[in-house]
């Protein structure tokens, strides 16, 4: 099953708290929006996808817990972004700085900003192109290191602002560059 986008603007425009609402109303569905406005429904991953985001988060989690430079988030967490759409990486991660400059009830709801870090999985019935596309829509939004792992193509796409895209095909380590400084991806049980 694929992501559907349904089109309410002609009926209603939703703000960002009913939005939210929505969200919180429907715990069973998970839901991203667009800067159009558009709803997104994603259907839930497979085995082979959700191990991997575990294994990602994992990883990253011990990092930061040795560090302490940020906070990681998982899946389910939604931020929205400076051009209002509402998105839930795979995996993000926000530098502590900026995590400590939201309010508590900033923090209780979608977060309002990009995180510095994301990973995205695709899924084996995601689109490529709309995945890039959203991945681009991170870096014009403030990310600073993304990475789009296809595990079907054994490769990954890195992002970074104003770079082109840098794809390595079976690669065993990512490097989370000064973004994460010192933070080593172990490739072996997401591409293998």
């Amino acid at each position: 099953m694929t992501a559907l986008t349904l089109n309410l603007n002609s009926v209603i425009q939703l703000t960002r708290e009913q939005f939210y609402q929505l969200c919180e109303e429907n715990p069973d569905l998970k839901l991203e929006r667009n800067a159009q406005g558009e709803l997104i429904i994603m259907p839930p991953t497979g085995g082979e996808t959700g191990k991997s985001n575990s294994t990602i988060n994992a990883q990253i989690w011990f990092w930061n817990d040795q560090n302490q430079l940020g906070e990681v988030f998982d899946s389910s967490t939604g931020f929205t972004l400076p051009n209002g759409a509402d998105r839930s990486p795979d995996v993000s991660w926000v530098e502590k700085s900026r995590w400590n400059a939201l309010t508590k009830e900033q923090k209780e709801k979608f977060i309002p900003l990009c995180p510095d870090f994301i990973i995205e999985i695709l899924s084996p019935n995601d689109s490529l192109k709309k995945t890039q596309n959203k991945m681009q829509e991170y870096m014009e939004n403030g990310c600073r290191l993304g990475w789009l792992i296809n595990r079907k193509k054994q490769e990954v796409e890195i992002y970074r602002p104003g770079e082109n895209v840098e794809v390595l095909k079976l690669p065993q380590t990512l490097s989370g560059e000064s973004v994460l400084p010192g933070f080593v991806l172990n490739m072996q049980r997401i591409l293998y």
